[in-house]
């Protein structure tokens, strides 16, 4: 089974041809995994242009896909089916990968498949180390966008264990970064001056360490380091001081994405520990995972970091897995930005939020034109998926 994957969820553009290997095992390796970078792109914006992002998935998109079959001496005609992100991720990103997979399935008569990009990412340590999909397992995921922790039962089948309630922990990383006057993107640069620090130095805090609890809080920590810097701008002059802040700062994110993690796993039960997510390519954050799954007895699958970040392999892979399993999804007929990796629940958000649109204090009904329902940021669809 031969798998093209489509990735535009944000700011990277990728194209992937996967294969199963052998045939019918539901073991996946990657043949080629093009991806497009747009760092230098936005650097000088701190941070993701939406429409700078999506002027470059359509200067880039094509020219992939057809580096990707050239290099695999492939025809469209050769491909068993085509995947796309179909959520979350930027409206306008998102889009541009999902007509132009729908387009190129229609002309090589394939079938094409929506892959959920947290989904991907979920499943992506299996890709890494060829095997096939097993179940069940824990898995971390930690992004710019993301903290969940997933007990994964089956395909399909997976009940959030904890989430993070304000920053994402990559987000964490790059605003702290910015507010130390660290380049972008922020997570690199943190670690690369942390090597040089004490990671003891400073005591920042680490929130929502009670037993049982997995869920998870970064601002916190932001606005320690933000208070340091305001009381210490020396900070951002003083290598030595930078690099213990830098330091003392990773290691408390360290700590408590292992602490929960494990934790979490030893509750569930669960025999193995899957992470992926771009703050997995930090080396401090693997090795400290390693360690403590190796002393719990744990088996840890970790994706390569080359597979951490956005990329189309994972969403190629997790397609074929599925396929393999005798799954057969189908593409939505619209993309998804703010796409859950749950069954979608009744929210009492929602409802409250479109009560008290309708509502007065008295619960009476408003009058005029404040008779409408309030949408809450999981109904815009243009806006950029949080946590």
């Amino acid at each position: 089974m031969v798998i093209l994957g489509i990735e535009t969820s944000c700011d990277e553009t990728s194209v992937a041809i996967v294969q199963e290997d052998p045939p019918y095992s539901g073991s996946f390796y990657v043949v080629v995994n093009h991806i497009a970078s747009q760092i230098a792109r936005h650097a000088p914006f701190g941070g993701v242009v939406p429409e700078v992002a999506t002027r470059e998935h359509l200067l880039n998109l094509p020219r992939l896909v057809h580096n990707a079959l050239q290099d695999c001496e492939l025809t469209p005609r050769l491909i068993d089916a085509v995947a796309v992100t179909e959520g979350p991720g930027l409206a306008a990103s998102l889009l541009i990968g999902h007509s132009y997979a729908r387009a190129f399935a229609i002309a090589a008569d394939k079938p094409v498949i929506g892959v959920n990009h947290l989904e991907a990412h979920l499943f992506s340590p299996f890709l890494t180390h060829r095997r096939p999909v097993a179940f069940p397992f824990l898995g971390l995921i930690a992004s710019g966008g993301h903290s969940i922790l997933v007990h994964v039962r089956s395909w399909d089948d997976y009940k959030r264990i904890g989430a993070t309630a304000d920053d994402a922990a990559g987000e964490c990383f790059d605003k702290v970064a910015k507010l130390l006057g660290l380049p972008y993107p922020g997570g690199p640069e943190v670690e690369k001056m942390a090597r040089h620090g004490n990671p003891t130095r400073y005591d920042f805090p680490r929130s929502f360490m009670q037993a049982g609890n997995y869920n998870f809080s970064f601002s916190g920590l932001k606005t320690a380091v933000r208070y340091f810097a305001e009381r210490h701008p020396e900070v951002l002059t003083d290598g030595n001081m930078l690099a213990d802040v830098c330091a003392s700062f990773q290691a408390a994110v360290v700590e408590v994405l292992v602490r929960k993690t494990v934790d979490a796993a030893l509750r569930t039960g669960v025999p193995r520990v899957l992470a992926a997510g771009g703050v997995l390519c930090n080396n401090v954050l693997r090795q400290a995972l390693a360690e403590e799954c190796r002393h719990q007895g744990l088996d840890l699958m970790l994706a390569d970091a080359s597979i951490c970040t956005d990329n189309a392999a994972m969403i190629a892979a997790v397609a074929g897995g599925k396929l393999a399993a005798g799954i057969h999804p189908r593409i939505r007929a619209d993309i998804d930005p703010n796409l859950s990796l749950f069954a979608r629940q009744p929210d009492r958000e929602e409802a409250d939020a479109f009560r008290a649109g309708r509502e007065g204090k008295d619960g009476k009904p408003r009058k005029g034109n404040e008779n409408r329902a309030v949408y809450t940021r999981r109904q815009r669809g243009a806006l950029h998926p949080g946590s």
